[in-house]
């Protein structure tokens, strides 16, 4: 069973994924998944505000890496 934190009020299971920084987040979401699979998850641009209301199905992965150069068109 992979370590991480658990809540409370959860019904078990890891509460944070440090090991998928630096994947995509295709990857990201599949490592994720097969923890939570009942995971609802959000991606989310550094910075953006969010609400901070508690949701155990809810997974916040925040991006803030431009993939490729921004052009016109």
């Amino acid at each position: 069973m992979s370590s991480g934190a658990v809540d409370a009020g959860d019904s078990g299971g890891k509460k944070s994924w440090p090991e998928v920084v630096g994947m995509s987040i295709e990857e990201a979401k599949k490592v994720i998944l097969k923890d939570k699979p009942d995971a609802e998850i959000e991606v989310v641009p550094v910075g953006r505000p969010v609400f901070d209301d508690l949701r155990f199905n809810r997974v916040r992965i925040f991006v803030d890496t431009v993939a490729k150069p921004p052009h016109v068109g």
